[in-house]
């Protein structure tokens, strides 16, 4: 695609920028309506899955459909992967229960995994080097917008129409990306004799959902915990086996057993869980112990996502005059300092004070997060650094995936040993309240017990917090690996700003 025409090349861009768009908007405009969506349909003990069941599918496809990408072409995987989200975001529109509802996002991840990292390869085969860095700046930028609409959509759709249209949304901008692909994508593919690690890629889906099942079901059902527990450590050997002997792996081993490359990627994971943990669980606490409404709860976590691209800009202008490792270290502490805010939030207190704490964790995770796929790049030669920047979006994926249910196993573990009151909590009394929020609230006892869950919750993220600072204190001082790539070589195309 080196020689599609200059003029071309921004409606394409456009195209992958209304894609894209649909995977930024849905942490906060779903985070915004889960708390009434999850009033409506119960089952509240699930509410964690509703997220880590689209991560998982998203973080699982991502390597595989990168490698689709290089046998078939990019705009195949790219309408593949819209149509397989557009299916999803309209099956989710029609769930009927929480249950259907995890099903149909786990149909939303596959194609979420398809959408993103073939959309920033394309990128890299439009653009070189030097002009990269603009365009890279416009699809940040989406990150920053989505954070914006994506809280007053939710709150607007939940007060005044059906929670599908939440899901529904994306269906005319997925069309219209779709149509933009079709239109100016043209490709001469070089087709690629490549194997796809689809056996590795099956195990891994199969060890984090056990994984998910025996964090979900510890304090409800002792022998599925256990039960799941054993799936997940055979299907985790299992992969491990495979990765170390397929010829095209979907996990290089040995690209993580370098120290930066293990170290970054580590603090990166943990982020990942400290970042879901707000993401899912702070909108509840605004509704449910604060008593605001789902606008005012959305923009409460906007100040987090607004953050992050920001934060991501001044670290990239900041590199050279500081270096990476400092920067790393600067926004792995103010993960734990955001993070301590959520510690004091009592009932009555004003939605501000959590808007304070989700900017600061923002601002965190935009320095830790640049600084880390930069790191990670410069631990290896030009070769493999597509491989080692997919090992850091890979373990943010993971860490999400992972972090979602672990704290949804803290909080539903916390309701069900009595809360505050050492009395177990009816989860149709949690769901009344949600469905109340913004009104008078008529069950304290009930109020109560949510507001000691969350922060029991809160707790636990404030932990992961420190944790990856730890982490990340154990990252060496980068040195690059190689010479840059001779001037013929293509354009790799790496996320160096990313929200």
């Amino acid at each position: 695609m080196s020689d599609t025409p200059t003029l071309r090349r921004p409606l394409i861009i456009a195209a992958i920028m209304a894609a894209m768009a649909m995977i930024a908007i849905e942490a906060t405009i779903v985070s915004t309506a889960m708390p009434q969506i999850a009033a409506q349909l119960g089952d509240l003990h699930l509410y964690s899955w509703v997220f880590s069941s689209f991560l998982l599918t998203q973080t699982a496809m991502t390597v595989a459909f990168g490698k689709l990408a290089d046998l078939y072409g990019r705009r195949p995987i790219l309408l593949l992967g819209i149509a397989i989200f557009l299916v999803g975001s309209v099956l989710c529109g029609l769930a009927w229960s929480m249950p259907s509802l995890i099903a149909f996002r786990l149909i939303q991840g596959v194609g979420a995994g398809a959408i993103q990292p073939v959309a920033i390869t394309v990128v890299g085969d439009l653009y070189s080097v030097e002009e990269r860095g603009k365009v890279q700046g416009w699809l940040a930028s989406i990150w920053g917008i989505s954070s914006v609409i994506g809280p007053l959509a939710g709150g607007l759709i939940i007060q005044h129409a059906s929670w599908a249209w939440v899901f529904w949304i994306n269906v005319p901008i997925g069309l219209a990306a779709g149509l933009g692909f079709v239109a100016f994508l043209h490709e001469d593919v070089a087709h690629r004799t490549r194997k796809v690690d689809a056996l590795g890629a099956t195990l891994f889906a199969i060890a984090v959902a056990a994984l998910m099942v025996a964090l979900t079901e510890v304090g409800n059902s002792t022998f599925a915990a256990v039960a799941a527990l054993v799936v997940a450590l055979v299907a985790g050997t299992g992969f491990f086996v495979q990765e170390r002997i397929a010829d095209d792996p979907m996990m290089d081993l040995k690209l993580w057993a370098r120290r930066s490359i293990a170290t970054a990627n580590a603090a990166t994971l943990l982020s990942g869980m400290t970042i879901i943990g707000l993401t899912t669980f702070l909108p509840m606490y605004v509704q449910g112990v604060l008593g605001q409404s789902p606008l005012v709860a959305g923009f409460t976590l906007t100040a987090m996502v607004f953050g992050w691209p920001i934060g991501a800009t001044i670290a990239a202008r900041n590199f050279k005059r500081f270096g990476l490792r400092p920067i790393l270290l600067f926004g792995a502490t103010l993960l734990p300092f955001g993070a301590a805010v959520f510690l004091f939030l009592r009932a009555g207190y004003p939605p501000q004070v959590a808007a304070a704490g989700s900017v600061v964790i923002g601002f965190g995770m935009g320095f830790l997060s640049n600084a880390a796929i930069v790191i990670v790049q410069s631990a290896v030669g030009w070769n493999e650094r597509g491989a080692a920047t997919s090992s850091n979006i890979f373990a943010r994926n993971l860490g999400s995936t992972l972090g979602a249910t672990a704290l949804g196993a803290v909080f539903n573990l916390s309701l069900a040993s009595g809360g505050a009151g050492g009395r177990a909590v009816d989860f149709d009394s949690i769901q009344k309240l949600l469905e109340g929020t913004g009104g008078t609230i008529t069950d304290a006892g009930t109020q109560a017990a949510l507001a000691h869950s969350l922060h029991l919750t809160f707790w636990a993220m404030f932990i992961v917090s420190a944790l990856t600072l730890v982490a990340a204190l154990f990252v060496p001082v980068a040195t690059p690996a190689a010479k840059s790539a001779p001037e013929d070589a293509p354009a790799e195309a790496l996320p160096i700003v990313e929200a």
